[in-house]
């Protein structure tokens, strides 16, 4: 199974567990190739690192498996050199959950749906999500439903798991990412078999 020692995904783990998972993440939906690096933060390694080359699974699996690191754990001068240089942008968890909360409260109609925020932190709900009395805004209707995350980087509006302000791991019952909230919808809606269907690959990803 993944480490779970630090906040850092280690992408020999994907490859060994569900390579289908890896090449997923890597592709560029646009242009159905896989992403670019985007910056030469790693040309020093070779031609196949430089600014306009596609990252391939080999490429950051092996020996190179931990190259590829989370925002907080880069240096700071690393942090604020891409905060120059590519304006990448840092978002504190407790933002991320307060802008999130605000598009839950306009679709359910109703504030707190999946957490109670409270200054910089939140506590999840603890009971099983209530849905509006009407065909619009059924579970399924809400996991259906399309989000959109403009910026790009780690995508700490989609899922959530570490505190980006303090580095640590967040129990999956706190996560506030819209992906997590709608895999709490499906988790808290459908039985375990159900769910795999769901998630082609999570089976063997369980073993």
């Amino acid at each position: 199974m993944f480490s779970i020692a630090g906040i850092d995904l280690l992408e020999q783990e994907l490859l060994d567990h569900e390579r289908t998972l890896l090449e997923i993440l890597l592709q560029d939906k646009t242009t159905k190739k896989n992403i670019i690096w985007a910056t030469d933060d790693y040309a020093e390694l070779g031609e196949p690192y430089s600014f306009k080359k596609e990252i391939l699974p080999e490429l950051v699996t092996g020996e190179q498996d931990s190259l590829i690191q989370p925002r907080v754990e880069k240096a700071l001068e690393h942090q604020t050199n891409r905060t120059r240089d590519k304006a990448e942008v840092f978002t504190p968890s407790w933002i991320c959950n307060a802008q999130n909360n605000l598009v839950d409260e306009q679709w359910f109609g109703r504030k707190d749906v999946f957490n109670i925020q409270k200054e910089m932190s939140w506590k999840a709900t603890a009971d099983k999500i209530a849905f509006p009395d009407d065909r619009q805004h059924t579970w399924q209707k809400y996991v259906d439903a399309q989000r959109l995350e403009i910026s790009c980087g780690e995508a700490p509006y989609l899922v959530s798991r570490y505190d980006t302000v303090m580095g640590e791991t967040i129990p999956i019952s706190q996560r506030i990412g819209l992906l997590d909230r709608k895999l709490r919808v499906v988790s808290e809606n459908t039985d375990t078999e159900e769910q795999i269907e769901l998630c082609p690959g999570c089976k063997k990803m369980a073993a």
